[in-house]
């Protein structure tokens, strides 16, 4: 556990190995937002045609789209409405995750349950910042951001094994988050009472 390092907002990203690594020749001059509405777009209308369920290498294109993002990965996201970039990422990796499940006949349980390892760490990561903790830079790299976690799945779908793919991620992010989690809190005695919570306490009083 280390203290906040930079902007709330970036930690919020969740950017794995490869959008951090296009973000560093920027060095935090581009903007965040416009790289990551294009991007969006560009994803969403893949969807929306259906290439996540296509399989072949059009099936990365969504992932490759989103990329777009990366290299406002390196900005501190100061920006009036830079808040935005982390729920249109959210937006962006759950949509993908959901079609390229649905569209490869893989059981809907198993999607929920993929999506719900990554929402427990997106809302964990946001709870903890609250409490003027940051994860670990190794925890970026061990749960692949959502840069690496989609093209992992178009991944799955040139092996046809998607399946069994959405089995081995959705059990290895359960591990990886809850165990990473549960040791950060039980390591933190007295975490710190965010300002407001006081106030919600006080007016309660």
């Amino acid at each position: 556990m280390t203290p906040v390092p930079r902007s709330a907002v970036a930690a919020y990203r969740d950017d794995g190995p490869a959008s951090r690594m296009m973000g560093r020749p920027a060095a935090g001059q581009l903007p965040p937002l416009p790289p990551v509405l294009v991007g969006t777009f560009v994803v969403g209308v893949l969807l929306g045609v259906g290439v996540a369920g296509t399989g072949g290498l059009t099936a990365f294109a969504p992932a490759v789209a989103l990329l777009l993002a990366g290299p406002g990965s390196s900005h501190p996201h100061g920006g009036r409405l830079d808040w935005l970039v982390p729920p249109i990422l959210r937006l962006a990796e759950y949509g993908f995750a959901a079609s390229a499940g649905f569209s490869t006949g893989v059981p809907p349980w198993l999607i929920f349950l993929l999506l719900g390892a990554l929402a427990f760490h997106h809302y964990d990561v946001v709870y903890r910042i609250r409490q003027r903790l940051y994860p670990p830079a190794w925890l970026a790299v061990a749960g692949l951001g959502w840069d690496g976690r989609m093209l992992l799945l178009a991944l799955g779908g040139l092996t046809e094994r998607m399946t069994l793919l959405f089995a081995l991620l959705a059990i290895y992010l359960w591990l990886l988050f809850g165990w990473e989690s549960l040791t950060c809190w039980l390591a933190t005695t007295h975490p710190e009472t965010d300002s407001g919570e006081l106030r919600e306490l006080g007016a309660h009083d």
